[in-house]
């Protein structure tokens, strides 16, 4: 008898543990995720960007502002997260930074790409290491040179 209960106290000491465990490796495992995946989306987005291509809406086929194109590059790549902003602006050759919607640039200018996104963690544990009551918040950005493209696809 004394040692079923030594092991049934022991198993409740090391349970506990275990799973603390267990769901850390989790979190990790979902922020690296979550930042590989913010990445890549940006990264998708400031390929497109630099090509001065247009996708059509597929709900009225008419030709998207490329804003509004790489911003569904963006969130077609990031499938799963809800990014909370992304931000575009470009710096013209020569000239300063010019920022806000319909601006990625023309031919040969440099667009900067900008997205944000953030994470709950699942433990307490891992979400004390987090300001935000264990939210963390992720900010990526990439810059590319846009190609030389038609100037009339600037919009």
């Amino acid at each position: 008898m004394g040692r079923r209960a030594s092991s049934l106290v022991e198993f409740a000491v090391v349970v506990p543990v275990f799973f603390m465990l267990i769901f850390t490796i989790f979190d990790l495992g979902r922020l690296f995720y979550v930042r590989e995946t913010l990445e890549h989306a940006m990264r998708q987005a400031g390929r497109f960007a630099v090509t001065g291509n247009h996708l059509t809406d597929p709900q009225t086929g008419n030709l998207m502002t490329r804003v509004d194109s790489i911003i569904a590059v963006a969130k077609q790549a990031a499938m799963g997260l809800d990014i909370t902003s992304i931000e575009i602006s470009s710096v013209s050759v020569g000239t300063t930074v010019s920022t806000g919607p319909g601006r990625a640039g023309g031919p040969g200018d440099t667009v900067t790409i900008k997205m944000t996104t953030t994470l709950q963690m699942i433990t307490r544990m891992v979400g004390r290491f987090f300001k935000g009551n264990g939210t963390y918040k992720f900010t990526v950005s990439t810059v590319f040179r846009n190609e030389r493209f038609a100037i009339s696809q600037t919009n």
